[in-house]
């Protein structure tokens, strides 16, 4: 099978990440977003974005809904409460102070949305970063992971999207501090390479078309892939792990670290092809579980793969060389002590003594990719805020509980002190949280 060949499925999936990208250049030019530079940032909640029921439809169509969940497009087009596909989803920009950006409308609306997109101009918006209108696009809206995927598919997507039903709505307006797009000559000359996938002839089908998911359509990499200073994805940190600005709670937007996605030992290393698998496909299993952001991966989108879809996910991930792994810290006897404390009073009960994780409780700690990513502010968020599983998840039996709050129950030194002892026990590896980390995420 070829790697761009869609397996047989009944109906269609979604994948997600969130894009960070608004691009930062040099002296006196800016960084904007604007309408038609629809970002990949978050996502609606999960619970909110069923796809609209299609009649029995043209097989292009069928095609098309399901890349276009491998895509996540739900995600990001749609706002709590609000139509699927029509947009206004508000992202903060990675850098706060720059403003919020709003998703566009893609549904067929010829006024707001995209009816009056030709195919063409779809499929050049999704390899080139140029729209319709012949602006250029910033890569909040993922085109430098899309240029990968193959003009057929693209074309499958636009005659999805075209068979939805207009909706007329139009998103806020941006509140951007800049609105340049002449900088974005220099950003694609220096970071961006247009260019469809080329399979790889040493490696199998599986493993070509897990590659085409993950670095096109699934743009794992807008998350997964530390970032410069000019917001590029870094090439040779390739899916060690990111950070990305997401909801921690209503009203609230924080950090949120996204692991490592390479076989290091503070990665996906430990884990079987057959347990990446089915953490894609269910979001459980016996190593982790969802929450926070991936919960709109998992629900929206990568459910809905089919079973060969996430295997070969799994088998390109598993082969990929270990990168960056996490620093390691040590404690002192007073630190360690302090830590140990804190997690028996708060943590052992449902995590145990071993760091095992008790059944149908909780999660390992021990080992967890999570708690040794090498930015913790997700392991911090799961502290202050609680680890919760989205509505609409495809938990399989075995699934942990909720993780409750503990922000009112540990200061920040507490949790500080709890977070380095969890990151050097039973074998784990990352580097030391301060108070000062815990307090930006509160």
């Amino acid at each position: 099978m070829d790697c761009t060949t869609l397996p047989s499925r009944r109906r269609p999936r979604g994948l997600t990440f969130v894009a960070l990208g608004v691009a930062l250049i040099v002296a006196g030019a800016g960084l904007a977003l604007a309408q038609d530079a629809a970002p990949v940032q978050g996502g609606a909640p999960a619970a909110d974005v069923a796809a609209p029921a299609l009649p029995p439809a043209d097989p292009l169509v069928v095609k098309g809904e399901y890349l276009a969940r491998a895509g996540n497009c739900i995600s990001c087009h749609t706002r709590p409460g609000g139509e699927p596909f029509t947009g206004g989803f508000a992202f903060t920009t990675p850098y706060g102070f720059l403003g919020k950006i709003h998703s566009t409308n893609i549904t067929p609306d010829p006024e707001t949305g995209i009816g009056t997109w030709t195919e063409e101009q779809f499929v050049r918006a999704m390899h080139t970063g140029v729209a319709a209108t012949g602006s250029r696009l910033f890569p909040a809206f993922p085109y430098t992971a899309f240029t990968l995927v193959t003009t057929d598919d693209l074309k499958a997507i636009y005659a999805y999207l075209k068979s939805l039903p207009p909706v007329r709505y139009t998103p806020p307006a941006n509140g951007i501090l800049f609105s340049q797009r002449w900088p974005m000559i220099f950003w694609n000359a220096l970071f961006f390479k247009e260019g469809r996938y080329q399979p790889d002839s040493a490696q199998s089908a599986e493993w070509n078309r897990g590659a085409y998911l993950v670095e096109g359509l699934g743009h794992c990499s807008a998350c997964h892939t530390p970032r410069n200073i000019f917001l590029a994805e870094r090439p040779s940190l390739k899916l060690s792990g990111g950070t990305q600005p997401d909801i921690v709670e209503e009203g609230k937007i924080r950090t949120w670290s996204a692991v490592n996605l390479t076989s290091a030992s503070t990665g996906l290393g430990p884990w079987p092809v057959e347990q990446i698998a089915r953490y894609l496909k269910t979001g459980h299993n016996t190593k982790a579980g969802i929450f926070g952001p991936m919960n709109d991966v998992i629900i929206n989108s990568l459910q809905y793969l089919s079973v060969e879809d996430t295997k070969a996910m799994a088998v390109y991930l598993k082969s990929l060389p270990p990168i960056g792994e996490s620093p390691t810290q040590t404690l002192t006897d007073d630190e360690r002590a302090a830590g140990e404390a804190l997690h028996k009073k708060h943590c052992e009960d449902c995590h145990l003594t071993s760091g095992r994780g008790a059944f149908l409780k909780a999660p390992p700690i021990a080992g967890s990719p999570i708690v040794q990513a090498a930015h913790p502010a997700s392991l911090i968020n799961s502290i202050l805020y609680g680890a919760k599983v989205g509505k609409g998840s495809p938990l399989p039996f075995g699934a942990w509980e909720d993780m409750k709050s503990f922000a009112d129950k540990m200061t920040d030194q507490e949790i500080a002190t709890l977070a380095n002892y969890l990151r050097t026990s039973w074998d784990n590896k990352g580097g030391r949280v301060s108070p000062s980390d815990v307090a930006k995420q509160r």
